[in-house]
């Protein structure tokens, strides 16, 4: 009853676009709530700092045996005029009005679609960061990223159990993981410049060191507090650049965390059998898919600068971090061999031209070799760390899909950009649950494409011409013997990869299939790589 009550008010408010008065019962929620007016977007609002709990005797819990924590509403200044930098700008201001208010030396971050699953877990990040051999240099404690709600064989490959498990061990034998954006302690000092090295802040109530001595209700806290959130707080001074979040790329998680490790910080990560907290996962391929499109961008906005892995972050870090960097950094750049392998082999076969070696080649048996030993590796990789034989093979065709659509685009979007040609933005990866069947897609493990998207022309057009390949190399095979035998094996990789495509091409009627559109365009798509073929390959 109390929910349908609170789910019937919410309603009602998202419908009229504004808070009636019977539903406001504090005078001081009044006040803040008289600051929405007519004019108050996303985009311009004033600062908005409303106390919901306070730490004391006058709000308990329901048992009434333990005070709450304080809760503060933070809202920070926005202006058309002013760039808000973001999540990093939201975290950076964030920081600045918890240091006037309470300046708490720990602090943890955590995004809005994830929840605790352990109360022990700061504990755990405290027994890191108060230990006396190491605090000195400690950043962060980073615990991995898990979800509730995946599907049996994870279709999507939405744990990213390399990015957040495997090669954070190996990270964790260097200097430690890299921030992930998410599940994270951090040390307040760590944004104030290296270890050895502390930037003082602008105004004494931000020094980290500082001990909060007054009420957070104290009108000179709360003048202050606002003060920091204003949308030109920022100007001249080190916010972004060696204090706090840093901005500059649309992956401010990956970036700060290097940028971290670069100014000398250690950061460990503590990945305990019982998830410390859990978020949800995306229903859809195009959701899936255009996330990634923005790490790939965010990513190549830090590799191709002054501040890449390969040299500035070899430089600071030693090789061996370096490296580890530089292989999340060049991620879109995968796109090329995929797409490579994925299309110029299945033309060769369309037209009868060898590429690689006969099967009667020694040669032959090196491709065999390499082919099997890395993908032998890659099972073992990922069966050992807990995850599924399904799981595996779903995970190394996503990594097919988003060498196709998210690093093709995004190396496209991010070339655009750097040309003046296009601007992107920071867009939210939809999480929601709201679509029954859409749900049901998903527990079936079945791919759901979503709405139409120029994002799945690519993929779409070489499974096409991979089809087309595989019928060809079948029926070719009995005339060219052994000439064409890795070709025929590659395509017929690729086509079998290529089958939930295929089905939601030609066999679905559901709301998840392949946009007719998209089939369209990319059999206009194919016949041209098909011509293109012909005029270079005969």
């Amino acid at each position: 009853m109390m929910y349908e009550d609170m789910k019937s008010r919410v309603e009602d408010v998202v419908d009229s676009g504004k808070v009636e008065t019977e539903y406001i019962t504090c005078d001081q929620f009044r006040g803040v709530f008289d600051l929405w007016t007519q004019k108050f977007t996303r985009q311009e609002h004033p600062t908005i700092i409303q106390q919901v709990l306070q730490n004391s005797e006058t709000d308990m819990d329901d048992s009434g045996k333990y005070i709450m924590p304080n809760l503060i509403y933070v809202s920070r200044e926005k202006s058309k005029v002013s760039p808000h930098h973001f999540k990093a700008g939201a975290l950076n201001t964030l920081l600045r009005v918890s240091g006037v208010m309470t300046n708490s030396p720990v602090i943890l971050t955590l995004d809005c679609d994830m929840y605790s699953n352990d109360p022990t877990t700061p504990v755990r990040a405290l027994c890191y960061l108060t230990d006396p051999k190491i605090k000195s240099g400690l950043g962060f404690v980073q615990f991995p990223q898990k979800f509730q709600g995946v599907s049996k064989n994870d279709i999507y490959a939405c744990e990213y159990k390399r990015l957040f498990d495997i090669n954070m061990i190996g990270f964790d034998g260097l200097m430690g993981p890299n921030h992930v954006g998410t599940g994270c302690f951090f040390n307040r000092r760590v944004f104030y410049g290296p270890p050895s090295n502390m930037i003082s802040a602008e105004i004494d109530e931000l020094n980290p060191s500082r001990i909060a001595d007054k009420s957070i209700e104290a009108k000179d806290v709360l003048g202050l507090a606002h003060k920091v959130a204003g949308c030109s707080y920022e100007y001249n001074t080190n916010w972004g650049s060696k204090m706090g979040f840093r901005y500059g790329s649309l992956v401010e998680d990956y970036y700060t965390g290097y940028m971290l490790h670069c100014e000398g910080w250690r950061s460990v990560f503590c990945s305990p059998k019982r998830a410390a907290f859990c978020g949800d996962v995306p229903k859809s391929l195009i959701d899936v898919v255009s996330q990634q499109k923005r790490w790939a961008i965010g990513l190549l906005e830090i590799s191709i600068s002054r501040y890449s892995p390969l040299t500035y972050g070899v430089k600071s870090m030693g090789l061996l971090v370096g490296v580890g960097y530089c292989q999340y950094a060049f991620w879109a750049f995968w796109s090329i061999p995929l797409i490579v392998y994925g299309v110029l082999p299945q033309l060769a076969l369309l037209y009868g031209v060898s590429v690689f070696p006969k099967s009667s080649d020694p040669w032959f048996w090196l491709y065999i070799s390499l082919f099997l030993g890395a993908y032998g590796q890659d099972l073992l990789d990922f069966v050992l760390e807990g995850g599924t034989y399904g799981g595996w093979w779903n995970d190394q065709r996503m990594w097919m899909i988003r060498g196709f659509t998210s690093f093709f685009f995004g190396s496209i979007e991010f070339t655009l950009k750097t040309l003046n040609l296009s601007t992107h933005g920071f867009n939210l990866t939809s999480k929601a649950n709201g679509d029954d069947e859409q749900g049901k897609r998903y527990e079936k493990e079945i791919f759901d494409f979503g709405p139409p998207s120029s994002m799945f022309l690519p993929l779409t057009a070489a499974a096409i011409v991979n089809f087309f390949a595989f019928v060809w190399g079948t029926y070719g095979f009995f005339i060219w013997g052994e000439r064409l035998v890795l070709e025929l094996m590659l395509v017929s990789f690729a086509a079998v990869n290529c089958l939930p495509v295929y089905e939601a091409m030609m066999l679905r009627k559901d709301a998840g299939k392949l946009p007719k559109r998209v089939s369209l365009s990319a059999g206009i798509l194919t016949f041209a790589l098909i011509v293109s073929g012909y005029l270079f390959l005969k």
